[in-house]
């Protein structure tokens, strides 16, 4: 394995256990503000983070586009027009789906553990491929049995052995759903704009939304976002502005197949972070299902035969 490949990987599973403690991050957030302050200040934080990203990644990308757009021929300004436009589009699409999915998470996490909602959240990576189906996509067999893996988990995972479901999980699936449209607008539109400006942008968009329904159904307190400052920031800078960049950089050169294997950790990750720093732990149910959930997640992301 090349030098840059073993550190690209080694990115890649930093940002998969920035983002599996996040869990533990918004589950600890909740004690102190409502899901709404919460997705609009780490979101805002988020963003914020980005702009200096996003200078230092043109600096370092400035000679690279200037070569380019003298061999392509420079742009018309209506060109340019059109692209800022797009970019814009972009990062509102993405900002609404994000922050619809950010908001169900984080009202779930407050009635599940912080290892069920990773696994549950992580069900995103077999919903992609099956919503791919709508847009002429076709799934091959293995999908089709990560599927069935999924669901299985699911059973074990969420059912009680009542036959009840909590609401916490459903609200955290729901967040998945959300989540799977939000990775599909992000692959429509990072084929024609720069994906870190829509990142910061989303971010942007998701915290005024948010915002506007925290002044509508909270009662934002400064002093409880001032106490909750640990998790905030956590979420806010690492998992938000930390973790899509670092991602960006590790998923450069890479397989999309061992990388996404890679980051799919994220949900063993908030398994071992709910019970070492929360004390969480999963009854042998809730293990197999999340068995079952990973199996799920690892022959979802396998390579797949052409079809002849």
């Amino acid at each position: 394995m090349k030098t840059t490949q073993i550190r690209n990987s080694l990115i890649l599973l930093l940002t998969a256990v920035i983002w599996g403690v996040a869990f533990v991050a918004q589950s600890v957030g909740m004690d102190y503000v409502g899901p709404f302050t919460f997705t609009c200040v780490r979101s805002l934080i988020g963003g914020l983070v980005l702009i200096p990203c996003i200078a230092l990644l043109n600096r370092a990308d400035g000679k690279n586009k200037k070569r380019m757009e003298a061999d392509a021929g420079a742009k018309t300004p209506e060109e340019k027009r059109k692209e800022r436009r797009l970019l814009l589009l972009g990062g509102i699409c993405c900002g609404l789906a994000l922050c619809a999915a950010s908001c169900f998470q984080q009202f779930g996490i407050q009635y599940t553990t912080v290892g069920k909602a990773g696994f549950i959240t992580a069900f995103y990576i077999i919903i992609v491929p099956v919503l791919s189906l709508f847009f002429g996509k076709k799934c091959g067999p293995q999908i089709w049995a990560g599927v069935a893996l999924a669901l299985g988990g699911l059973y074990f995972l969420c059912i009680t052995e009542s036959f009840r479901i909590g609401m916490g999980d459903i609200l955290v699936f729901i967040c998945a759903l959300l989540f799977a449209a939000h990775i599909l607008v992000i692959d429509y539109f990072t084929q024609y704009v720069d994906g870190v400006k829509m990142s910061c942008i989303q971010f942007f968009v998701c915290g005024i939304v948010s915002g506007i329904a925290m002044l509508l159904f909270e009662k934002p307190d400064l002093s409880a976002i001032l106490a909750a400052w640990q998790p905030v920031l956590y979420a806010g800078v690492l998992s938000s502005g930390a973790g899509y960049t670092l991602q960006i950089i590790g998923q450069k050169g890479m397989n999309p197949t061992v990388a996404s294997l890679i980051l799919s950790l994220e949900s063993v990750v908030s398994v071992l972070a709910g019970l070492l720093i929360l004390g969480q732990t999963l009854s042998s149910r809730e293990i197999l299902g999340c068995v079952l959930m990973s199996a799920a997640i690892v022959l979802a992301q396998l390579p797949q035969k052409k079809p002849a």
